[in-house]
C-alpha cells in the first residue's frame, strides 16, 4: 500500500504541472532564460579574446625605424592601428572611446637612437571604460615599447663591438618560461563564461523557486496547497519544487555537457562530477529560496532579496576579484552563497582534477544549505495556513 505522504506529493505534483501550464513565466525563467545565456556569451566569446582592438599611433618622427614600430603594433593578434596626425586628435578619439590607447613616436626618434641617446615613447589608455580593452591595448602596446627598447640596445652594443651572445645576457638577463594551467592560450571564455552561466542558472533557481513558492500567498491559494499536501508544509514543498529541481538539474547537466563537450573547454577532470556538483548547487539555490520567501513571505520583497542575494554571489564566489582582496570583514560572508563552494569544487576538478578527494569538503557544505528549509518551514506553513502576509 502507498503511504498517504507519497500520494500527496503526487497530487502537488499535478497540480504544479498544472501552474506551469497557465504560467508561461516558469519555462521562460528557467529554459527562455538559460537559452539566451547560453546563445549570448558562447557567441560572444567565440574567440576567447577580444581581436584587432583600435589602438593610435602619433608618429612625430616619420622615418623607417618608426613605420616599422606601427607595423610590428599592427601584426599583433589583438591590435588594430589607427593613425593620428596629433597628440590632440589622438586624445579626443580616445576620449570618445573610438581608441583604447595610443603611443605617441616622438619627433627625432630615429636620430636619437643612432646618437644613442634616449628618446621617450608616450603611452596613454584609457582601462575605466572599458576596462579589457585598455588593459590589453596597455599590454600589447609595452610589450612593442619593451622589444624596442630591447632592439635599440642590441644595435647600440653592437655599434661598440659587444659580442651577440653577451649583448643577449645584458638585455634578457633571464628567460621566463610560463606554465599557465588550465587555460594555456589565455582565453576570456575558459574562465568566465562556464562560471557566469553557473550564475545565471543560479539566479533563475533563486528568483523561480521564491516566485513559485511566493505565488500561493500572493494569489491566496496557499490553503488549497496544504489541504492538497494533507495540513503538511514539508509535503507541499517536495511536490511542488520537484519538477523545478528535474529541471533546473537537467539545465545544469546539459551545461556541463555543453562546455565541456560540443564548447570544447578543457577539464582535467571528470564531467560527471561537474554534474553532480551542479545538480546539488540547483538543491542548495533551492534551500536558500525557501528560506528567504519564508522568512520574508511577501513575493515582491523576496525577489528583491533573491535578485541582491544572487547578484551578490558572483562577486563573493570569488572568480572575477580575489577573496583576499576584499576587506577582512568581508571575507567571511562568501560562506553564505553556495556559488562560492560551487566554485572550489570547478578549480579542483576542471583545472587540478584532483577527483572527489580533493573536493568533498566543498559537497558537504552545499548540503549544509538543505537544512534551511526546517529551520524556516514553521514561518511558511503559518503564512499558508492563515494568510496573515500582505498580498502584493
Amino acid at each position: 500500500m502507498t503511504p498517504k505522504w507519497l500520494v500527496d506529493i503526487g497530487k502537488v505534483i499535478r497540480r504544479e504541472f498544472r501552474l506551469i501550464r497557465l504560467r508561461p513565466l516558469y519555462f521562460l525563467g528557467s529554459v527562455g532564460t538559460m537559452t539566451v545565456a547560453a546563445l549570448f556569451f558562447l557567441t560572444f566569446f567565440t574567440e576567447g579574446l577580444p581581436q584587432d582592438l583600435p589602438v593610435g599611433v602619433v608618429d612625430l618622427d616619420r622615418t623607417s625605424t618608426s613605420r616599422n614600430f606601427r607595423q610590428q603594433l599592427d601584426a599583433t593578434q589583438r591590435s588594430r592601428v589607427v593613425d593620428f596626425e596629433s597628440f590632440p586628435e589622438a586624445r579626443r578619439a580616445l576620449e570618445r572611446g573610438d581608441i583604447n590607447g595610443f603611443v605617441v613616436i616622438p619627433a627625432h626618434f630615429n636620430a636619437d637612437v643612432q646618437a644613442f641617446r634616449c628618446p621617450k615613447m608616450g603611452v596613454y589608455v584609457n582601462t575605466k571604460n572599458p576596462f579589457v580593452g585598455g588593459a590589453l591595448a596597455y599590454k600589447d602596446l609595452l610589450t612593442m615599447v619593451n622589444l624596442t627598447n630591447g632592439a635599440v640596445q642590441r644595435e647600440a652594443l653592437r655599434a661598440r663591438g659587444v659580442p651577440d651572445d653577451r649583448i643577449m645576457a645584458r638585455i634578457q638577463p633571464f628567460e621566463i618560461d610560463t606554465h599557465t594551467i588550465g587555460n594555456a592560450s589565455g582565453s576570456y571564455a575558459y574562465y568566465l563564461v562556464n562560471m557566469i552561466l553557473s550564475a545565471i542558472l543560479a539566479m533563475s533557481v533563486v528568483l523561480v523557486t521564491i516566485y513559485s513558492v511566493g505565488a500561493e500567498l500572493k494569489y491566496g491559494t496557499s490553503t488549497e496547497l496544504l489541504e492538497t499536501a494533507g495540513d503538511s508544509v514539508g509535503t507541499a514543498l517536495l511536490g511542488k519544487l520537484l519538477p523545478y529541481t528535474v529541471l533546473f538539474a537537467l539545465l545544469g547537466s546539459l551545461l556541463e555537457l555543453l562546455l565541456f563537450g560540443w564548447a570544447g573547454y578543457p577539464i582535467k577532470g571528470s564531467v560527471g562530477w561537474m554534474i553532480l556538483a551542479v545538480t546539488v548547487m540547483v538543491l542548495a539555490y533551492q534551500s536558500v529560496a525557501v528560506f528567504i520567501i519564508s522568512m520574508v513571505p511577501t513575493l515582491r520583497l523576496s525577489i528583491s532579496i533573491g535578485s541582491l542575494y544572487s547578484v551578490l554571489g558572483i562577486t563573493f564566489a570569488g572568480f572575477t576579484l580575489p577573496l583576499t582582496a576584499l576587506p577582512p570583514a568581508l571575507q567571511g560572508l562568501s560562506v553564505i552563497f553556495p556559488l562560492r563552494f560551487y566554485y572550489q569544487i570547478y578549480t579542483r576538478e576542471v583545472i587540478y582534477g584532483s577527483g572527489f578527494a580533493g573536493w568533498w569538503v566543498y559537497l558537504v557544505c552545499l548540503l549544509v544549505f538543505l537544512i534551511l528549509p526546517y529551520l524556516s518551514s514553521h514561518r511558511l506553513y503559518n503564512a499558508y495556513k492563515y494568510q496573515n502576509y500582505p498580498k502584493d
